[in-house]
């Protein structure tokens, strides 16, 4: 993910409960190099386990999304990213249909 797109997704991303003083750890790995992973992932059609090295763990790697999938933010991150995107282009940030 380059600067500019990290730039663009970091205000979309839900604030972790610990930073918002609801308590839990701090998370071990940087969402920017979770992201990058599961960008990876998809964009490559690769297993969880084949994950490679330059990217956390595998199962930390999936873990974390399926905590997010699992809590509705996957859907919430869409959401938002893609009313930004309609906003940008002039358009409603709801689509009608």
């Amino acid at each position: 993910m380059t600067d500019a797109e990290w730039a663009v997704v970091r205000p979309l991303l839900p604030v972790p409960g610990w930073l918002r003083g609801r308590g839990g750890q701090p998370e071990a790995y940087c969402h920017r190099a979770m992201l990058d992973a599961i960008r990876y992932l998809v964009d490559n059609g690769i297993k969880w386990r084949a994950m490679l090295a330059d990217f956390p763990p595998w199962d930390r790697v999936y873990a974390f999304f399926r905590r997010w999938r699992d809590h509705a933010l996957v859907r919430e991150f869409h959401d938002r990213l893609r009313g930004r995107v309609r906003e940008e282009s002039g358009r409603d940030a709801e689509p009608t249909a």
